[in-house]
Protein backbone atom coordinates (compact mmCIF):
# COMPACT_ATOMS: atom_id res chain seq x y z
CA UNK A 1 0.00 0.00 0.00
CA UNK A 2 1.19 3.59 -0.65
CA UNK A 3 1.39 6.49 1.51
CA UNK A 4 -1.05 7.78 -1.21
CA UNK A 5 -3.46 5.59 -0.30
CA UNK A 6 -3.14 5.29 3.31
CA UNK A 7 -4.68 9.07 3.46
CA UNK A 8 -7.21 8.29 1.26
CA UNK A 9 -8.10 5.47 3.22
CA UNK A 10 -7.58 7.04 6.23
CA UNK A 11 -9.68 10.47 5.05
CA UNK A 12 -12.16 8.38 3.88
CA UNK A 13 -12.66 6.69 7.41
CA UNK A 14 -12.20 9.99 9.48
CA UNK A 15 -15.37 11.47 7.10
CA UNK A 16 -17.35 8.19 8.12
CA UNK A 17 -16.96 8.70 11.53
CA UNK A 18 -17.41 12.64 11.37
CA UNK A 19 -20.97 12.15 9.81
CA UNK A 20 -21.46 9.48 12.09
CA UNK A 21 -21.06 12.13 14.72
CA UNK A 22 -23.03 14.57 12.79
CA UNK A 23 -25.79 12.17 12.53
CA UNK A 24 -25.99 11.98 16.11
CA UNK A 25 -26.08 15.41 16.90
CA UNK A 26 -28.62 16.03 14.26
CA UNK A 27 -31.22 13.51 15.68
CA UNK A 28 -30.42 13.88 19.59
CA UNK A 29 -29.75 9.91 19.28
CA UNK A 30 -28.03 8.69 22.75
CA UNK A 31 -25.44 6.07 22.96
CA UNK A 32 -25.35 3.70 26.14
CA UNK A 33 -22.73 0.84 26.73
CA UNK A 34 -23.70 -1.20 29.18
CA UNK A 35 -24.09 1.43 32.09
CA UNK A 36 -22.28 4.29 30.96
CA UNK A 37 -24.28 6.48 29.00
CA UNK A 38 -22.33 9.32 26.38
CA UNK A 39 -23.17 12.54 26.32
CA UNK A 40 -24.19 14.33 23.17
CA UNK A 41 -21.57 17.12 23.76
CA UNK A 42 -18.80 14.03 23.19
CA UNK A 43 -20.35 14.20 19.77
CA UNK A 44 -19.27 17.85 18.96
CA UNK A 45 -16.05 16.54 20.22
CA UNK A 46 -15.93 13.71 17.86
CA UNK A 47 -17.26 15.69 14.91
CA UNK A 48 -14.18 18.32 14.66
CA UNK A 49 -11.80 15.64 15.61
CA UNK A 50 -13.02 13.70 13.05
CA UNK A 51 -13.68 16.04 10.18
CA UNK A 52 -10.13 17.58 10.87
CA UNK A 53 -8.29 14.86 10.55
CA UNK A 54 -10.26 14.12 7.33
CA UNK A 55 -9.14 17.24 6.32
CA UNK A 56 -6.03 17.15 7.10
CA UNK A 57 -5.31 13.74 5.23
CA UNK A 58 -6.91 15.60 1.81
CA UNK A 59 -4.81 18.11 1.78
CA UNK A 60 -1.94 15.74 2.55
CA UNK A 61 -3.08 13.95 -0.52
CA UNK A 62 -3.92 16.92 -2.82
CA UNK A 63 0.27 18.12 -1.92
CA UNK A 64 1.62 14.37 -2.86
CA UNK A 65 4.80 14.13 -4.87
CA UNK A 66 5.06 10.27 -5.68
CA UNK A 67 8.69 10.75 -6.26
CA UNK A 68 8.92 10.96 -2.05
CA UNK A 69 8.38 7.13 -1.88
Amino acid sequence: MTERNYLLISAMIFGLVGTLHLIRLVTQSSVQVGTVLFPVWGSWLGLVLAFGLCLWAIRLMSHWRGHLQ
